[in-house]
């Protein structure tokens, strides 16, 4: 890698942009050595090359104005692999300019000075914890590509790729009762996180190299060798049901709608003679006989749903956690700011009292678990106003319009 490069001071960045839906630039990593190896995935159409060098630059934080340091990674080390729809990038970084709690954003655009949107196909963004400092594997696919999520499908074959010599894999498999979020307004001792310790329901071990298939959802803890090697704990993957991060079943159409109505309504829709049906007649309803304003609900609401999934995946489906709650009620945050000690921050330009601006402030909880959870932070005031933004979804005469409902985006 080239020496560093002295850097500019950087505009207050707007983060909104990587939380809309669709292709996006992931990013995962592997110990090796002395070095940190990145995976990367950028969606079709790549651009690297003169004019859009595949840039890394190390924050103290995410409000910080001067960054650590700034480089490019230069073509001949990025090892490119083509695709049909993405390009994949591997390279290396030396672990010892990789401070514990920087953060480090990886672009593949030149950085416009005048502009501190951030673009979800050409940039993305990676809080250094021990965990990702040390982490000597990473999962793959049935290909041997880097899996790039940490949620798999029942029965979905995948792998461990560790650095080194082959290790047994042992994995647990925890009781765990997800939990949709509450309210914005609900009491803060009423969103217990749960018990400190999971019971195991069941454990076993894979032979080095043998690909794993987990066919009972819930939540996993992977481990590569024995406790403690190579510095690296246990990593939690969610198995989930189905075609997740999708919506299949009735039941998982019946599931989200509790934001929106109350568990009678729901009990009603799982007990009709045919369950799908009984969702659509539940929106066509709303419509009040109105075929394409019910159809676009649908497309709208559920399409957050399955948004908010692959989102914000954690121990539970990303539309259980409280920034799914938002996202799947009020919609993608047309702003979001994060703040020096890990807080997010989302503004919302309407909403709020007499139709005004209204902000929602996220702290981060993490957990071995869930290390990239947040929590709402939960005020009295919101009630009425949220009361008013579920309200929308069920008011035919507003229901596709005023400050809560989403737009096309």
């Amino acid at each position: 890698m080239p020496t560093s490069q002295p850097a500019p001071p950087a505009p207050r960045l707007d983060y909104a942009g990587l939380y809309r839906d669709g292709p996006r630039l992931e990013v995962d990593t592997r110990r090796e050595g002395d070095s940190l190896r990145f995976y990367l995935r950028l969606p079709a159409p790549a651009r690297l090359g003169p004019g859009h060098a595949l840039q890394l630059t190390a924050w103290p934080s995410y409000e910080a104005k001067v960054p650590l340091w700034q480089d490019s990674i230069p073509r001949r080390q990025q090892h490119p692999r083509p695709e049909a729809d993405a390009t994949r990038l591997s390279f290396c970084v030396a672990a010892a300019r990789l401070p514990r709690g920087s953060v480090l954003e990886l672009r593949t655009s030149p950085a416009d000075a005048k502009e501190d949107y951030q673009e979800l196909t050409t940039t993305a963004w990676l809080r250094l914890t021990d965990a990702i400092l040390t982490r000597p594997f990473v999962l793959i696919d049935s290909l041997g590509r880097p899996l790039l999520r940490r949620y798999v499908q029942a029965g979905e074959a995948f792998g461990v790729d560790r650095y080194g010599l082959y290790q047994p894999v042992r994995w647990k498999r925890y009781a765990v009762n997800p939990v949709a979020a509450l309210p914005p307004m609900s009491r803060p001792n009423a969103t217990s996180g749960g018990p400190a310790v999971l019971p195991v329901l069941d454990s076993a071990t894979t032979r080095p190299g043998e690909p794993l298939r987990l066919d009972e959802p819930g939540l996993y803890s992977l481990r590569v060798g024995g406790a403690g090697v190579g510095g690296a704990g246990p990593l939690a993957v969610m198995v989930a049901e189905n075609e997740y991060p999708a919506l299949t079943t009735a039941a998982e159409l019946i599931e989200p709608l509790r934001y929106l109505t109350t568990s009678e309504e729901r009990q009603r829709l799982t007990n009709a003679a045919d369950p799908k049906r009984a969702v659509d007649k539940f929106w066509l309803d709303i419509a009040q006989g109105n075929q394409t304003l019910g159809k676009e609900l649908i497309r709208r609401y559920y399409g957050r749903v399955t948004a908010a999934n692959r989102l914000f995946a954690a121990h539970k489906a990303g539309w259980l956690t409280d920034r799914g709650l938002l996202y799947v009620v009020l919609g993608p945050p047309p702003s979001v700011r994060r703040l020096f000690n890990g807080e997010e921050r989302w503004f919302y330009s309407e909403g709020g009292v007499n139709g005004g601006p209204i902000t929602y402030t996220f702290r981060p909880r993490p957990s071995t678990f869930a290390p990239d959870y947040y929590e709402l932070v939960r005020r009295p005031e919101y009630e009425l106003l949220w009361y008013a933004a579920v309200e929308k979804w069920r008011t035919p005469p507003t229901a596709l319009t005023g400050p809560n409902v989403p737009r096309a985006r």
